[in-house]
């Protein structure tokens, strides 16, 4: 492409030009002049392979059609670029960011304390709690608490741990056995395999 013809698209650029020549809050992001590969990889606006060129004829192509030189694909040998929209590859972009934001799960800690000596109302109560954290894909800490001469009866303190954790094997696995900490014995539990998967929904991995 000529000078003057290399301008005429230049011109038919949107105002903005030159805030679309590579100068973007997004500094990960490398397109139009900023790509400077003495080789690219291109593919155009309808996915088709234009093989190899110069980073200049690359993005004199692009300006010709109105659109950008976008990196796609940088740590390929050579690059790999598209021509396309900016605005288009950014919001596309966006949306793939809050898809994959939708689908992380956040994991949080939570605790339940229990007495040694506790009823079984409370031990069913506090038993549905821990059921609800692990449904809802929190790790969870299950401490028993030790008063005056219970600290004689650290096998009872185990005991209630694997009742509890017996109580809860559909819905959480035990990652660390009971310890004792001071006066407080734990155990810790994660979600099952089986919660994970209907957390994560039919058919994904």
């Amino acid at each position: 492409m000529c000078y003057f013809n290399y301008m005429a698209a230049v011109l038919q650029r949107p105002p903005f030009f030159f805030w679309r020549c590579g100068i973007n809050k997004d500094s990960d992001l490398i397109y139009n002049e900023r790509v400077r590969w003495k080789e690219v990889r291109v593919i155009d606006e309808n996915n088709g392979q234009l093989g190899l060129l110069t980073s200049e004829a690359a993005l004199e192509l692009a300006y010709s059609k109105g659109l950008d030189l976008i990196v796609v694909a940088p740590n390929a040998t050579p690059p790999v670029c598209k021509i396309m929209d900016l605005g288009k590859y950014q919001y596309e972009q966006m949306k793939r960011q809050k898809e994959a934001r939708k689908k992380q799960v956040t994991v949080e800690m939570k605790e339940m304390k229990y007495r040694l000596r506790i009823d079984v109302g409370d031990l069913t109560v506090k038993n549905q709690h821990l059921k609800e954290f692990l449904s809802a894909g929190n790790r969870v800490r299950v401490t028993i608490m030790f008063r005056g001469r219970e600290m004689a009866f650290p096998d009872q303190g185990r005991a209630l741990l694997k009742r509890v954790a017996t109580d809860l094997a559909e819905y959480g696995t035990v990652t660390q056995e009971p310890k004792m900490q001071g006066r407080n014995m734990s155990m810790m539990m994660e979600p099952s395999k089986e919660v994970l998967a209907k957390m994560k929904g039919p058919g994904k991995e």
